[in-house]
């Protein structure tokens, strides 16, 4: 069970983070030094089948529904209820970065273009954006222990034409755009749920 650090670099905050396979997905679960904590879980497909997002003064709670996703978002006992047509979430935490690329189940080359509601800031306000990823290129690094495939995905925003890219090794980001891998106790899980 990967447990480490992530640094959201722009913020110069920390996000501690445990991640771990289950009887029937993965489950992914962050707290960052100003409150914030994700718990994502996906199935075995990697759809997201709960989404939980807490800031010190909002909330959301969601899911995948078939073809799209659903959620509430709340401030205390005050909610309201949102869908839109996406394949899941995504926002600052690097856990959505996994679930999103696994999700896709890329071969080397290949690329998808995917909808997503992006929940950014404290208050956690929802976009549906739209991107194209591709799987570029996989790296395999020499450790003490087993080869370690790192896999280079270039994300495009189809909105502005902007590109990024993330590596990850199994179900942990090894760098990112504004996010530095800064502490990691154990090996990324590389076998389950089809990560290769």
């Amino acid at each position: 069970m990967p447990r480490g650090t992530y640094l959201h670099l722009d913020e110069g905050i920390e996000e501690r983070f445990q991640c771990a396979p289950g009887p029937g997905g993965w489950r992914y679960v962050g707290e960052r030094a100003d409150g914030v904590r994700l718990d994502l879980v996906v199935d075995s497909r990697w759809r997201q089948i709960r989404v939980e997002i807490v800031t010190p003064s909002r909330w959301t709670r969601g899911g995948v529904t078939g073809p799209a996703v659903a959620w509430v978002r709340g401030a205390g006992e005050e909610a309201t209820e949102h869908d839109a047509p996406a394949a899941g979430f995504t926002g600052e935490s690097p856990g959505f970065l996994v679930a999103v690329a696994r999700s896709l189940a890329l071969a080397g080359g290949e690329q998808r273009d995917v909808r997503l509601v992006r929940f950014s800031g404290t208050t956690l306000s929802p976009l549906t954006i739209a991107e194209r990823w591709r799987l570029a290129d996989v790296e395999t690094h020499e450790t003490d222990t087993a080869p370690l495939p790192v896999e280079r995905y270039e994300i495009a925003d189809l909105a502005t034409g902007e590109i990024r890219a993330v590596h990850l090794a199994g179900d942990v980001v090894v760098a990112a755009e504004g996010i530095e891998l800064t502490e990691l106790d154990s090996p990324p899980n590389l076998g389950s749920l089809g990560i290769s």
